[in-house]
């Protein structure tokens, strides 16, 4: 069967940057399947070969090395243009044509949304009139990139356009974050190890942090980013995400629907906050110099960071609270998530101690160095019983030779499979804005916390670092280490 690949927004920066690229690598390692093709669509006006010309521009800049002219010039061979507005029904009667041209009007399609996001509901509505979610000549799939909607209302607004003319088994939702290799070994880890399983609970762990810190400030993107802020931008997909994966049980099987079943619970068993709950339990800041950045407005309450203490009450997380934060112009660029183990329940070394000693730690770094850390406490040599804290550390640069993909290879991979087990669901994205949303309306009223600036390039407001201490806990503020 054919497979045929339609990128709205052809010209845009998310095509050229990482879609291009990723397929362009997806062929030269022979996991394309065959026969496959790619449509770009948008407004400007190009020729076939102009389109691949650029293309294979930008695909050299942002994969570098490994961009092989003669590679390029047989995938590019795949490569085809239509010109196009997401607003006139014409062209997509003309889209449709032309792409009957190419398959015959049998096989696979998948349509990719990388537009303007208030351009969706139109798409979509656009090729159910043009017959595009017809699959009586193949399968049809949808694939659209975050952000789902800008709050619960929009969200099921945005659900209810895609339904009316797509299947749910059609639509896939797409968060980067889960095609990287590090959040899929996750489930490997819980679930193909006997080792962690029996001590993934509440019994022995303290606590979870979870950390999206992201070195660069703003830059260029005030016009979206005043507008959003830290929760719409991170919190209610990235790190809900990461928060799913983290605490889901496992499913009887590795399916789609299984997987899926199991992160909605997650986000059912969240504790939905109230009262004085948005400023016992959120912490909002803006980095020093956010008011001086170009296009944000001199008197701006729109926070940069936010820290937010959340709990799953389900029976294997009761009491057990799960830390999530994230930031702009932070201290380094990291993700990880990290599990901190409560101390023995005796600890008969103390005594030789010039400190506390460290509770057990797992630290699952899913960028940029990515990998996993286990620390534990063991004897110095040659110095009584004196402890310190050491590591086990598996880092994929270290064990693999091959370089880590691209999150968007596997993702577009599994469109074109048909496994919908790394992308969002409905119901899972109108809970997770069922659980931000609340927290963007406490902090727009007067009784919101504090916004409290901090420097840039460290870990936050001071004041973050003060509120998870009055808990008797401190944060892994550790940079990951790059070899």
């Amino acid at each position: 069967m054919s497979n045929t690949i339609v990128i709205f927004g052809a010209s845009g920066d998310l095509t050229q940057r990482k879609l291009i690229p990723a397929l362009y690598r997806m062929y030269t390692q022979d996991r394309l399947p065959p026969d496959t093709r790619v449509v770009g669509v948008s407004r400007t006006r190009y020729e076939h070969d102009r389109w691949r010309k650029l293309s294979g521009e930008t695909t050299a800049k942002f994969i570098g090395d490994s961009f092989q002219i003669e590679s390029w010039q047989r995938f590019a061979e795949n490569l085809y243009y239509q010109s196009g507005d997401i607003s006139q029904s014409a062209d997509f009667d003309a889209l449709r044509q032309f792409l009957d041209k190419l398959d015959g009007g049998n096989g696979k399609r998948v349509f990719y949304l990388s537009t303007a996001p208030a351009l969706y509901a139109t798409a979509v509505a656009q090729l159910g009139a043009a017959g595009q979610a017809d699959e009586t000549n193949g399968p049809r799939r949808i694939v659209i990139e975050k952000p789902f909607g800008t709050d619960l209302e929009s969200a099921r607004a945005l659900n209810t356009a895609v339904h009316q003319v797509f299947e749910e088994r059609q639509v896939y939702r797409i968060d980067h974050y889960l095609g990287k290799e590090t959040v899929q070994n996750m489930l490997v880890l819980r679930f193909a190890n006997s080792i962690f399983e029996p001590v993934w609970n509440r019994n022995y762990i303290d606590h979870v942090q979870i950390t999206v810190a992201e070195e660069v400030a703003i830059g260029s993107r005030a016009g979206y980013y005043d507008t959003a802020g830290v929760l719409r931008d991170m919190f209610q997909n990235h790190l809900l995400q990461l928060l799913m994966i983290t605490a889901m049980e496992a499913p009887v099987r590795f399916e789609a629907n299984l997987v899926r079943d199991e992160k909605v619970k997650v986000l059912q068993a969240v504790r939905p906050m109230t009262g004085a709950d948005f400023a016992r339990d959120t912490v909002r800041g803006q980095y020093d110099g956010y008011l001086e950045e170009e296009g944000v407005p001199n008197d701006s309450q729109t926070e940069t960071f936010a820290a937010v203490k959340l709990w799953v009450d389900n029976w294997r997380w009761h009491a057990v609270p799960f830390y999530l934060r994230s930031g702009k112009a932070m201290s380094c660029r990291t993700t990880q998530i990290v599990i901190q183990f409560r101390e023995p329940p005796h600890m008969m070394f103390e005594s030789h101690a010039k400190r506390k000693l460290d509770a057990n730690r797992l630290v699952i770094q899913v960028q940029p160095a990515e990998g996993i850390q286990l620390h534990f406490q063991t004897k110095t040599p040659d110095d009584g019983m004196r402890l310190r804290l050491t590591d086990l550390d598996f880092r994929y640069a270290h064990e693999f030779s091959s370089a880590m993909p691209d999150a968007y290879q596997r993702l577009l991979l599994d469109v074109l499979n048909g496994d919908a087990s790394l992308f969002a669901r409905s119901d899972e994205v109108e809970l997770a804005w069922s659980i931000i949303d609340p927290i963007i309306a406490a902090w727009q009223s007067p009784a919101a916390p504090a916004l409290d600036v901090y420097p840039k390039l460290l870990w936050g407001p001071e004041s973050c670092t003060e509120w998870i201490r009055a808990q008797q806990r401190e944060w892994f503020d550790v940079c990951p280490v790059l070899q």
